[in-house]
């Protein structure tokens, strides 16, 4: 076992971050909790509950008086100062909190929150302040639409991998990297057009959001779509595309094919295409991708 003054700092930051992508919230209890005294305690009470009678069974039991008085008076004092941090840590509550929640509620309470916004940047304070949905308490960052809103295009991916949540920022790591240079081969730019994700916060492990999880998501990204106001999306992935389009199909049956969608008051031609990291898991993919992207450009292209 290695302790964590020998790490170097490098070591140290990439071992929690190894632990926060894998789902872990806190390494410590709020109270110290003396493992071994517990141990030490519990051993003395096993031959007394056995067969062993007299002197054997009488010995172990006096070691706790030698230490601290009678063991029959502070066993039973002790125990519950023990068990009590365990079973009420202070941050437990209030994710006990969230995950009470009606699902009802929450969408209702996303709803309210959305269509109270009145731009883009009084959406990202009400989904920052949103505690409404389970993935903000495992998500280390709420990743939040950026770009030019004027460009009039909208790119939509599915939900923050490690890299986003790690970063703050959708299309991060090496799914953005491709994604820069699938866009730069039909002439866009990152900054000059907007992108964003169906879920704002990273699912524990990757998963697939819940439906209530999208329920609760929904109207959050439909009100960037309508305050954004783009003529055309670009829908990416296999969960983006059923989340819009609906149905059980999957992406090489849903792709480069244009549908409305809507979102507030608009409704936007929409066409969906394969998202970087399936290109990347399919190099054989890409070409695919290609026609999509070049569908794409040649919609924009007429306006």
């Amino acid at each position: 076992m290695i302790a964590a003054h020998d790490l170097s700092p490098a070591e140290l930051a990439a071992l929690l971050h190894f632990h926060a992508d894998a789902g872990v919230d806190w390494l410590l209890e709020d109270q110290p909790l003396d493992r071994f005294a517990e141990f030490a305690a519990a051993r003395p009470a096993r031959p007394m509950q056995g067969q062993e009678t007299g002197a054997a069974a009488r010995q172990p039991s006096q070691r706790p008086m030698e230490r601290g008085g009678d063991t029959a008076q502070h066993s039973p004092q002790q125990q519950p100062k023990r068990q009590t941090p365990a079973r009420g840590a202070p941050p437990a509550p209030a994710v006990q909190q969230n995950v009470a929640m009606p699902d009802e509620q929450a969408v209702a309470a996303a709803r309210f929150a959305a269509e109270s916004a009145r731009s883009l940047a009084e959406l990202k304070t009400a989904l920052e302040g949103f505690s409404g949905c389970n993935l903000k308490n495992s998500a280390r960052s709420t990743i939040f639409t950026e770009g030019d809103p004027s460009s009039a295009i909208m790119v939509i991916g599915p939900m923050p991998d490690a890299d986003d949540d790690r970063e703050g920022l959708p299309f991060a790591g090496k799914t953005g990297l491709l994604l820069d240079r699938m866009l730069s081969a039909i002439g866009l730019e990152r900054g000059n057009i907007m992108l964003g994700n169906v879920v704002p916060w990273r699912p524990p492990g990757n998963r697939p959001p819940t439906q209530a999880e999208m329920d609760i998501c929904r109207p959050f990204i439909e009100r960037q779509i309508a305050l954004a106001e783009p003529k055309h999306l670009l829908l990416l992935g296999n969960f983006t595309a059923r989340f819009f389009f609906g149905g059980t199909g999957t992406i090489h049956t849903l792709r480069g094919q244009w549908r409305d969608v809507a979102a507030g008051h608009l409704v936007l031609p929409a066409l969906a295409s394969l998202h970087p990291q399936e290109l990347l898991n399919a190099p054989a993919s890409k070409s695919l991708a290609w026609q999509d992207l070049l569908a794409f450009q040649a919609k924009v292209t007429q306006g």
